[in-house]
């Protein structure tokens, strides 16, 4: 079996047979699937300029940081395109217990013929480092100070890494490329719906080569999305049902814009209740469970109403 670390691009794609995006531009693709290739989603709908952003870090090595509000499906974004390219991709969470130490290695005790020996063992930086590997930091504005520090020598354009503890100094894969997701482009928790989301040093935010916006779909891009997740509202009934759920999305996002709402309905929470209403076989209570029960219970009387707008039906915000 070849090793990652052999692997490398032997074909080219085409954007438009590929993404389904008018574009005549080739990119690099492997032919054999590693086990860290996601699977393709082949319901998947792709934005064009995000898809592009994302094609030139692939294609070009560029730094690509993809910005949006949650549920927008960012990094499933990067995954996707990484699944048709056949390239390896791996995605790390930059949560609160994310230290330094998972990053770069760390020595460890191990055994070599009986005795107890200790070794370094590298972290997941240093290992896809070496490797043709799409790494994606998710939660890019949730990273604690000192980990994202170790992350700025990657944003270099010959992006080598120091091991001080090994004297060592590692040349990146020609093919590895770096992504990270974001909800507030290190701008901190402004609104308050992101707690934990920290304000980022400039100078790091300024070595992205490419941030690309991932904003909602349109009405009828969502419907279809929903619809292909939950073949059972296919139909002219089923489409009128999505078509009424997305119209409720779209109020609770103009609701919080214009801040009467703390919370919004994102596309990954109208799919829920969309699976939801399979279970129980009711909108209404379909929808308390999926979303409603979420909202500050002040707030529920507003959520009701635009139920009601949309489904011409009573919730009771305190069922």
């Amino acid at each position: 079996m070849t090793e990652l670390s052999d692997l490398k691009p032997e074909r080219m794609l085409g954007v438009r047979e590929a993404f389904g995006i008018a574009s005549d531009l080739q990119v690099p693709a492997f032919s054999e699937r590693d086990e860290h290739v996601p699977e393709v989603d082949a319901v998947y709908r792709f934005k064009p300029d995000v898809t592009l952003a994302i094609l030139a870090g692939f294609t070009q090595n560029r730094r690509v940081m993809v910005q949006g509000l949650h549920g927008t499906g960012k990094s499933t974004h990067i995954e996707q395109v990484a699944a048709r390219l056949n390239w390896p991709c791996v995605r790390v969470n930059l949560d609160g217990h994310i230290s330094r130490l998972d990053l770069v290695g760390k020595d460890a005790v191990v055994l070599r013929d009986g005795k107890q020996v200790t070794e370094f063992q590298p972290g997941i930086v240093p290992w896809a480092l070496q490797r043709p590997v799409a790494l994606v930091f998710d939660e890019y504005d949730a990273g604690r100070p000192d980990v994202m520090f170790v992350i700025q020598r990657l944003l270099e354009r010959d992006g080598k890494f120091t091991l001080m503890d090994q004297n060592r100094v590692l040349t990146p894969h020609p093919f590895f490329r770096l992504f990270a997701t974001a909800n507030t482009v290190g701008l901190g928790n402004l609104n308050g719906l992101y707690h934990g989301a920290q304000r980022l040093n400039h100078a790091q935010i300024d070595r992205w080569d490419i941030v690309a916006a991932l904003n909602y779909l349109s009405a009828e891009e969502e419907v279809a999305i929903v619809r292909a997740r939950v073949p059972r509202l296919n139909g002219d009934a089923g489409t009128a049902l999505v078509a009424s759920m997305v119209a409720v999305a779209a109020l609770t996002r103009k609701g919080f814009a214009a801040g009467d709402l703390s919370t919004l309905m994102s596309p990954r929470t109208v799919i829920s209740w969309a699976e939801n209403i399979e279970i129980f076989r009711d909108p209404a209570l379909a929808f308390r469970l999926s979303f409603a029960n979420k909202c500050d219970e002040a707030e529920r009387p507003v959520v009701a109403e635009y139920f009601q707008r949309c489904f011409d039906r009573e919730l009771d915000p305190r069922a």
